[in-house]
């Protein structure tokens, strides 16, 4: 067979639509999934053992399986469980925030305890109250201490999230796919694919270097 990579040209825009959901998809459950693995990381440190033993149990179980394991339970399984008729988009949003935030729960509990013992106890001086403590003080300081890594983690979501188009969703993986087949031209389309990623994923993790040397040098933290 003669390969002919000019024919990825003609299906650019339905590649870009593909790649316009991937992108969406990630940052909207990089954000949210953030945002819960910071308080997931604040029930760990709970002093209510059952509480943190919970939490624990959550985090190294989305850990510890592979997400595709976990996007096909809340596909196929959450609604008979459940008795719920839910959206595939739906499903997908949010099997990826509960993987994210796992893993990012790692990250700041990390850097909740690097912050110093002394900035809780300028807070109890200060008579802040737990809620402006951890918004004000805490949050700020963690988040700082934890976006090289959290950087990290959306690149490796991004990755991640191929895995959606076993379901059906439309993202970047599924378009390529359902063009190999119909042209079947599975080399051009499938490569294209990849180079695609890869030319979104590699400056990210070029990004994370430099702002992970960048916040060392001027934060020294």
């Amino acid at each position: 067979m003669t390969l002919d990579f000019t024919q990825v040209f003609s299906y650019w825009q339905v590649l870009l639509q593909g790649l316009g959901l991937t992108l969406a998809f990630t940052l909207s459950c990089a954000v949210i999934g953030s945002l819960a693995g910071f308080i997931v990381s604040l029930l760990r440190l709970s002093p209510f053992r059952p509480l943190r033993w919970l939490v624990t149990l959550y985090v190294e179980f989305f850990r510890g399986t592979p997400l595709l394991i976990q996007l096909f339970w809340v596909f196929f399984c959450f609604p008979v469980v459940f008795q719920l008729n839910i959206a595939p988009w739906l499903c997908v949003t949010l099997s990826l925030v509960l993987y994210m935030a796992a893993i990012t729960s790692e990250t700041f509990r990390g850097s909740l305890k690097s912050i110093a013992g002394e900035q809780h106890d300028a807070c109890v001086a200060l008579s802040l109250t737990p809620t402006a403590k951890i918004l004000f003080v805490i949050f700020p300081q963690a988040l700082l201490r934890a976006v090289p890594t959290l950087l990290s983690n959306v690149v490796a979501l991004f990755k991640e999230s191929a895995l959606i188009s076993s379901v059906g969703v439309a993202d970047l993986m599924f378009v390529g796919q359902s063009i190999s087949n119909s042209t079947a031209r599975p080399v051009e389309f499938l490569s294209a694919v990849a180079v695609i990623y890869f030319v979104v994923a590699f400056p990210l993790t070029r990004l994370v270097g430099v702002v992970e040397s960048r916040l060392l040098r001027r934060y020294a933290l």
